[in-house]
């Protein structure tokens, strides 16, 4: 049973380019579902599921219950659920099993929050709060604050990006490379700038191994983490004391937000995210239009009140 939790796995890498945090989610659900089939027990399964094909949907209507019996949160049991339904659907497509018994599965109804995003002066203030020094981290977090807010990419995306992915001549950025949800994305001429700068005088003092391909490095001289971004944009909320909780996926809700704000085009917006259904984008129609923003191409943020 492992085998196929393997092909599965490697299946989400390779074929639909599931990030390592996905992967690593579904590795931990399936663990989860596995551990209660050894302890299932059935007048017909004495010894619990011996394959995928001792499974019904009995046993995952009890499997549900049993996640419910854990106190865990609706958003919790949802995902445990679609993580199961997805291996098994895969299992299904690839001739593993005969049928499918999570197909009739019903996830538990989940109110969906609306995503946050700060204020364009707020936006302002962080992305000015690396000040002007030449302080090489100084000049990196100008750099990575301007890119994640000019790009709305993912936080993933951002880490990820190499110096070969940028076309600074053509304010572009080549985003999500080697992957599926590749993207060209344009920069306005702030961002471009401080990509520049940091290159020119920044990103050569950190620089350790001369054929180091990332963009942003630590202090270490190796890429820079998820967690390591998060560290830097959460010190810098605190410099300019932004009274509101900010992620860095916060940057790219406003991004989108402040975008729409402005007139973009919904279509415009998705493709900029990378989202697969417009629908994913459309949840930021329903947040506040009292004011809006757009990005400029000189990097400044202008206001206008919608009609």
């Amino acid at each position: 049973m492992q085998e196929q939790i393997h092909h599965y796995l490697e299946h989400l890498a390779e074929e639909e380019d599931a990030s390592q945090n996905t992967i690593a989610a579904y590795r931990n659900d399936l663990g989860q579902f596995t551990t209660f089939l050894t302890n299932y027990r059935l007048p017909l399964l004495p010894d619990g599921p011996l394959s995928w094909d001792d499974v019904d949907s009995a046993v995952m209507n009890d499997y549900v219950l049993d996640l419910k019996a854990r106190s865990y949160k609706s958003s919790t049991v949802a995902r445990k659920v679609a993580s199961i339904k997805s291996f098994f659907e895969y299992l299904f497509e690839e001739g593993f099993i005969a049928d499918d018994p999570a197909a009739q599965l019903e996830s538990p109804k989940v109110k969906k929050l609306l995503p946050k995003s700060i204020r364009p002066e707020d936006i302002e203030r962080l992305l000015a709060a690396p000040g002007q020094s030449n302080s090489s981290h100084w000049l990196r977090d100008s750099a990575l604050l301007q890119t994640l807010y000019a790009t709305g990419v993912r936080v993933s995306e951002l880490v990820n990006l190499d110096v070969g992915d940028l076309a600074l001549d053509r304010k572009e950025v080549v985003c999500g490379a080697g992957g599926k949800r590749v993207r060209t994305l344009p920069l306005y001429l702030k961002a471009v700038e401080s990509i520049a700068l940091y290159l020119a005088d920044g990103r050569p003092d950190l620089v350790v191994d001369p054929n180091e391909p990332s963009l942003f490095l630590n202090h270490r001289g190796q890429r820079l983490t998820r967690q390591g971004l998060w560290l830097i944009i959460k010190r810098y909320v605190q410099d300019v004391k932004i009274d509101v909780p900010v992620t860095p996926h916060t940057l790219r809700h406003s991004f989108a937000t402040h975008l729409l704000n402005g007139g973009a085009n919904l279509r415009v917006v998705q493709e900029r995210l990378g989202h697969a259904s417009l629908s994913t984008t459309h949840v930021y129609k329903q947040m506040s239009n009292e004011s809006s923003a757009e990005i400029t191409m000189d990097g400044r943020l202008s206001r206008r009140r919608l009609e």
